[in-house]
């Protein structure tokens, strides 16, 4: 078993699939590529068991054969090359030699048959997204998901196809992301909730992608096809909660204000919050928005005024700072709405520009008890 590859171009698709691999693991194999080698393709995967990923690369070879290479190892010879061929050999000793310009490295391999396989997907569902906004769908949610083991389904991000459209939705309880297209639409209607760690891999790949991709899905598992890769994936058993019942529908309280100036206040007063609740306290009267955190332990206060469009009753109502920042970074919008009902009621956030046609962000911010 032998092929010729460029450096660079193996080193770019060994990243990849590098961050699917699990810093410790119970089983040995998975701490290696699995390297397929068929003529001039050459397939490689890799595994954490819950999620399985793979990159099919053009190389120079006649040869076919399986076998698993230390991951950490190879990475990191990679990383020091200068951008030239690679020759790669598979001895008779259970090692593999690297020829380059430079000198030979050789490091020892195991069977291909001993990595897991896959999952084949049976009979699956399918529904093709673009690349842009799929990457889109799973920054502006990912954030949002809850981090609790107790509650799995909140910790991951449902996706919900229709041939109305296409819904994405993140919830920990304290914060909830609506993401939905009306312009992309399934033939089926279908439901599953995806995990964080293979929605993150896939963020950073198809935020530079211009393909479609095409998802296929079961009641246990889900498989991305983009371009040279195929991310296979467990998906989060259980039901995800009722989120429309959440999302308050009379708010009659409107505030519009522009966003980054809205952002920097909150980040500074937020200074001045207690560290445990990160409350900030927004009182709203006329045209005039007023934004105050206190920590009396330490005697720390901040005040800020800011100019807005208002309509509704004057009111106070509290949220957690740190939940307020995040939202607001997560919009790219110049101005926001911030819809309320009662204190009590969770806040709306939404973009007032900047969305494609038919696209739809609502954020939910649940809001906290004021100590007067």
């Amino acid at each position: 078993m032998k092929f010729i590859v460029s450096s660079s171009y193996l080193l770019k698709q060994l990243q990849v699939l590098g961050s699917v691999i699990n810093s410790s693991n119970t089983l040995h194999i998975l701490d290696n590529f699995l390297f397929e080698l068929d003529n001039n393709q050459l397939k490689v995967s890799s595994s954490d068991l819950e999620t399985t990923m793979s990159a099919t690369l053009e190389i120079e070879s006649t040869s076919q054969g399986s076998i698993a290479v230390p991951a950490r190892l190879l990475l990191e010879t990679l990383k020091t090359f200068p951008e030239q061929p690679l020759t790669f050999t598979v001895k008779d000793n259970s090692t593999i030699e690297i020829s380059s310009d430079l000198g030979k490295y050789v490091l020892a391999y195991a069977p291909g048959e001993e990595f897991p396989k896959a999952e084949l997907l049976e009979d699956p569902s399918t529904t093709l997204i673009p690349a842009e906004v799929l990457a889109t769908a799973i920054s502006k949610t990912i954030f949002a998901a809850g981090n609790d083991d107790l509650r799995p389904v909140m910790s991951g991000v449902y996706f919900q196809f229709a041939p109305t459209g296409i819904i994405f939705v993140a919830t920990d309880a304290h914060k909830l992301v609506k993401y939905s297209r009306t312009d992309i639409t399934s033939s089926t209607e279908a439901n599953f909730i995806m995990p964080k760690k293979p929605l993150n891999i896939l963020k950073s790949i198809l935020m530079t992608s211009d393909a479609e991709v095409k998802i296929e899905y079961n009641d246990s598992n889900a498989m991305f096809s983009f371009d040279n890769y195929t991310l296979v994936c467990r998906l989060i058993d259980g039901k995800y909660p009722n989120y429309e019942a959440v999302i308050p529908k009379e708010n009659p309280n409107k505030l519009i204000i522009a966003r980054t100036q809205f952002l920097s206040s909150v980040r500074r007063v937020a200074i001045y919050a207690n560290k445990t609740t990160h409350q900030i306290r927004l009182k709203i009267a006329g045209t005039e928005l007023n934004i105050s955190a206190e920590d009396i332990d330490y005697s720390n206060k901040a005040d800020e005024r800011l100019t807005c469009d208002y309509q509704g009753d004057d009111m106070q109502i509290g949220f957690n700072s740190r939940f307020l920042t995040e939202m607001l970074n997560n919009l790219q919008s110049d101005e926001i709405l911030l819809e309320m009902s009662l204190p009590n009621r969770a806040g709306i956030l939404t973009p007032v520009d900047g969305l494609d046609e038919g696209e739809t962000v609502t954020m939910l911010v649940m809001p906290v008890m004021l100590n007067n």
